[in-house]
C-alpha cells in the first residue's frame, strides 16, 4: 500500500467514476484500475463494486475510505508542520435538486464560515444521484424533496443505504401567478 493509491481511491470517490479520476490524475484508465485491484488484493477486499451504471463503495469500500481519508489527512499535517506549508482545507460537498432554498442557504453557510478552512460544492443533480453521492462519500449532504407520491421508495432506498434523513421543513403547494395580463 501506497500514499499515492490512497489518495487514488479518495480521488475515484470523488469524481464518482475510474475514467474520469484518471483523466483529472493525468494517468490511463487501467494503470489507476489496476492500483485499485492492487489494493483489493493486499487487502482481501473489495473497495468498490462495477456495474454498467458506475462504480460504488461497498461496506469494506467505505470504511477504507474512511481510514485512508484520516491516513491522509495526518500526511497533510505532517508536512505543514515540517515543511511550513498552508493548510489544506476541508471539503463540505452538498448534493440538491434545483432548489431556491438550498442555494440560498448553500450562499448564507459559505459566507458565515472560513473561507481559508473549507472548500465549498455545491452539485445539482437528480434524487437518485443525490443519494449515490451521500451513500459514496461524493457528499456530505444530500437535499431531497419527499411527497406522499414518493415517500415509501425514497425512504426504502435510504434505509437500504444505512443513510438518515432529517425532515428540514412542510412545504404546502403554491402556484405564483403574475400580475400582468398577458395575451394569448
Amino acid at each position: 500500500m501506497t500514499l499515492q493509491q490512497l489518495k487514488y481511491i479518495i480521488k475515484i470517490v470523488e469524481c464518482g467514476s475510474i475514467t474520469e479520476a484518471a483523466k483529472q490524475l493525468f494517468i490511463t484508465q487501467p494503470s489507476l484500475s489496476n492500483a485499485v485491484k492492487e489494493l483489493e488484493k493486499e487487502f482481501s477486499i473489495e473497495i468498490f463494486t462495477r456495474s454498467p451504471r458506475g462504480i460504488s463503495l461497498t461496506t469494506d469500500g467505505a470504511e477504507f475510505l474512511s481510514y485512508a481519508r484520516q491516513v491522509i489527512e495526518q500526511v497533510e499535517l505532517f508536512e505543514q508542520r515540517y515543511k511550513d506549508r498552508k493548510p489544506s482545507r476541508q471539503t463540505c460537498s452538498i448534493s440538491t435538486q434545483h432548489y431556491a432554498f438550498s442555494v440560498n442557504a448553500f450562499v448564507d453557510l459559505v459566507k458565515e464560515s472560513n473561507a481559508e478552512e473549507y472548500s465549498f460544492t455545491l452539485r445539482e443533480t437528480r434524487t437518485y444521484d443525490i443519494i449515490n453521492d451521500v451513500k459514496n462519500h461524493r457528499s456530505e449532504i444530500g437535499i431531497i424533496y419527499l411527497s406522499d407520491f414518493n415517500e415509501q421508495v425514497i425512504m426504502k432506498i435510504l434505509k437500504e443505504n444505512h443513510l438518515l434523513f432529517h425532515p428540514l421543513f412542510n412545504a404546502e403547494p403554491h402556484v405564483f401567478v403574475s400580475k400582468k395580463k398577458s395575451i394569448i
